[in-house]
């Protein structure tokens, strides 16, 4: 008797998680995985459970495989699921929710030490022989006020960082409860108007893309630094260069983009006062073990839920 399918939009999943799934048959999609490749492999499959770590997952995709139960996100973010096609098809989805926040905080931080330390300006003028001890100054963060939206499991992790260098912490998140006392929870008007540092906690939904605009970006104090290691979305990114351009925004470190990969040319690509990685936040070997075991239990969930309910 043949087994159920799990189909996973990559090309790989540890081992950790392989072992929880060992009764299904696991497919791999591949590591660019394109709609009508997911579409062929669910006809073929007929999965119960998909496993999303590359690609996007529209209705489509559901019609295809008519045994379809859970769809499980490789990590935190389901913007790249289209959740109204699945609730009307009774479908949950899942996330892993928490299973990469401290890989994330930790580039948030990386990327907010940059922008405020001039790393890697320093860098390259240091290996092309120069000595700028006399003309650079850094910006010190303690006593700063540093404004984060969003305040699940990454935000807050974040700002238990930012909390522990001295900096003031404030918060926006309408969902959030509960929060530790170090962090002062605001309106969003209050983190473009007080923050010194912004970065950005929060998913992509159709009322907050672009919420950092022209419009936001004036509000905020000139010279803010701007991190991103949520989603690209969130940001109007030719608001943003004209904002860095104009030095009303001093500094912005990116790990998210509005189209990823990010291919050249870019208009971000050779600007010295913006900080770029490849979306790389949550990759990191334990983040890579948490988020395929919280997928793969997610999944697990669910299908148990329903076997016991039939």
């Amino acid at each position: 008797m043949s087994r159920s399918a799990i189909l996973v939009t990559g090309a790989d999943l540890a081992a950790q998680a392989l072992d929880l799934l060992k009764d299904f048959e696991v497919v791999y999609a591949g590591k660019t995985p394109q709609e009508s490749d997911l579409v062929a492999l669910c006809e073929k499959h007929d999965p119960v459970a998909i496993i999303v770590r590359y690609g996007r997952i529209p209705a489509a995709v559901m019609d295809a495989a008519p045994s379809l139960r859970v769809i499980s996100k490789h990590g935190s973010g389901t913007d790249t699921i289209d959740k109204d096609a699945a609730k009307a098809r009774g479908i949950e989805v899942r996330a892993a929710v928490g299973a990469n926040a401290a890989a994330v905080a930790e580039q948030a931080l990386a990327l907010l030490l940059a922008c405020a330390k001039s790393v890697v300006q320093l860098n390259a003028r240091m290996h092309a022989g120069h000595w700028d001890k006399a003309t650079h100054k850094s910006v010190e963060l303690h006593g700063r006020t540093v404004g984060l939206v969003g305040l699940g499991a990454i935000g807050q992790r974040f700002a238990r960082m930012c909390d522990a260098m001295g900096m003031k912490v404030i918060g926006h998140d309408p969902f959030a409860q509960d929060l530790p006392a170090f962090i002062r929870p605001v309106e969003l008007e209050t983190i473009w108007r007080e923050s010194d540092a912004i970065s950005l906690h929060c998913p992509l939904t159709a009322e907050n893309r672009g919420m950092v605009n022209a419009q936001t970006l004036q509000a905020c104090r000139r010279g803010v630094m701007l991190v991103n290691t949520a989603r690209g979305g969130l940001i109007d990114e030719a608001a943003l260069l004209a904002a860095v351009r104009s030095g009303q925004v001093a500094r912005a470190g990116l790990d998210s983009f509005a189209v990823e990969p990010v291919t050249a040319p870019h208009p971000f690509h050779g600007e010295p006062d913006i900080v770029l990685s490849p979306h790389i936040g949550g990759v990191t070997g334990d983040a890579y073990i948490n988020m395929g075991v919280g997928a793969a239990r997610n999944v697990l969930a669910v299908l148990q839920a329903h076997a016991q309910a039939a």
